[in-house]
């Protein structure tokens, strides 16, 4: 996908969408869910932990260091899960990856104010981001077979 605006001089540039990569953390059929603490209109708000992909870097390299930066964990990158989920009336795009914990290393909420293991059946309890929401479902089947 690709968004159009006019500059300055009335010529049209093309901008990818920013890429915002998320983690699915799957232990023992159960996927890590983190309560957002800021901005205050979607804190308590549940998601999966990720982040911006900066420039030069890739997707599963952008979500190996949002791991780290935001729950203090090493993580092995899986396949995707779910579709492309549009954000920002267009302007970003969410990619989530299936991800597993390395060498032991628990979860610390460094970023936000609450974590839940959430099972399959699990998954409703909480409420999802708008943007996360249409993972969960993709997401069903990965728990019940793990």
């Amino acid at each position: 996908m690709r968004t159009e605006r006019a500059n300055d001089g009335g010529q049209v540039e093309r901008r990818e969408p920013k890429v915002i990569v998320g983690a699915a953390i799957i232990r023992d059929g159960r996927v890590l869910a983190c309560a957002r603490s800021a901005p205050p209109e979607v804190a308590g708000m549940w998601e999966f932990p990720g982040g911006k992909v900066e420039p030069g870097e890739t997707e599963t390299a952008a979500l190996a260091r949002e791991c780290v930066e935001e729950l203090a964990v090493r993580v092995e990158i899986g396949d995707r899960v779910g579709r492309n989920v549009r954000m920002a009336h267009g302007r970003s795009v969410l990619k989530v990856y299936a991800a597993r914990l390395l060498h032991g290393d628990q979860p610390q909420p460094l970023e936000h104010s609450a974590l839940r293991w959430l099972s399959a059946t699990e998954l409703d309890t909480v409420t999802w981001l708008p943007a996360d929401a249409p993972i969960v479902a993709a997401l069903r089947p990965l728990l019940a077979a793990d």
